[in-house]
């Protein structure tokens, strides 16, 4: 295990580019942090950034739990706009985290600030611009990934402990066949989530010190621990070298752990 980064207040969200570049939040500070062979650069973008997905035009779009909204960073221009912050007239719920489907569409968590409270949802942002709940009343949905080369989503929900499973309808862009899938556990509970190539979700279990690996075929589960309790989000390099990244926000740093298995992107 390497520390690639201490002192974060608040780390989040790491997430692969093309480029080799890894992208995460400082969440209490207002940043965006981008890291590569040993250099890093924070990038002011105010707020409280959360969870990160990587556009195939290689914009960095992310939640902004305090402004209640999506927003999008062009490394290009430097430049951060404010992509969508209400749904019927309301401001969203404390966005979260989110991931793009095949279309090109946006899926993103909306688990409001307490564990207990039971209102929380999934939203998906339209190519055309179109915003609607797909899913709702939920204990905190939290982490969100597609399984590989599938239409299968798979959510934390922190406040149930749980992982479920959904089928993502990309034609009706509708959830089918949402299920609870296996227990997560945890003092707290599941927060982000990362699928390697091989198809293993693995989930960072905030509070409890480990990232869950669990092979969705049969369902079993390995621990991989962490030197902190609170991993709250995990990432693999596509390119394989530098296996998994973990953000950990009780030491504040972005974790390299052993990993043979490639990510996707």
């Amino acid at each position: 295990m390497n520390i690639l980064i201490d002192e974060i207040d608040f780390p989040e969200g790491p997430a692969f580019d093309r480029h080799g570049n890894i992208w995460l939040v400082e969440k209490q500070a207002g940043n965006l942090i981008r890291y590569k062979a040993g250099l890093y650069e924070r990038i002011s973008v105010d707020g409280h950034p959360n969870g990160i997905a990587i556009a195939p035009d290689q914009t960095v779009w992310f939640c902004d739990a305090l402004q209640n909204s999506i927003r999008r960073y062009s490394p290009t221009t430097n430049t951060c706009d404010t992509i969508a912050n209400e749904l019927e007239g309301k401001p969203l719920k404390m966005p979260n985290d989110l991931c793009f489907d095949t279309a090109g569409n946006l899926l993103f968590t909306c688990p409001g600030s307490e564990l207990t409270d039971g209102t929380g949802y999934v939203c998906c942002l339209q190519t055309n611009g179109r915003l609607r709940i797909v899913y709702q009343n939920m204990y905190y949905p939290n982490g969100l990934a597609f399984a590989p080369k599938s239409n299968n989503l798979f959510i934390a929900e922190t406040g149930s402990k749980w992982i479920w499973k959904m089928e993502w309808n990309i034609n009706t862009r509708k959830m089918e066949s949402p299920e609870k899938f296996a227990p997560a556990g945890g003092k707290i509970g599941p927060d982000g989530l990362a699928f390697d190539e091989a198809g293993n979700l693995l989930i960072a279990i905030y509070g409890s010190q480990h990232i869950l690996l669990l092979n969705p075929a049969n369902k079993t589960t390995e621990k991989l621990m962490t030197p902190g309790h609170n991993p709250t989000n995990c990432a693999l390099d596509p390119s394989g070298e530098l296996g998994l990244i973990v953000t950990e926000a009780e030491k504040g740093q972005l974790l390299q752990l052993n990993y043979t298995k490639k990510g996707i992107l």
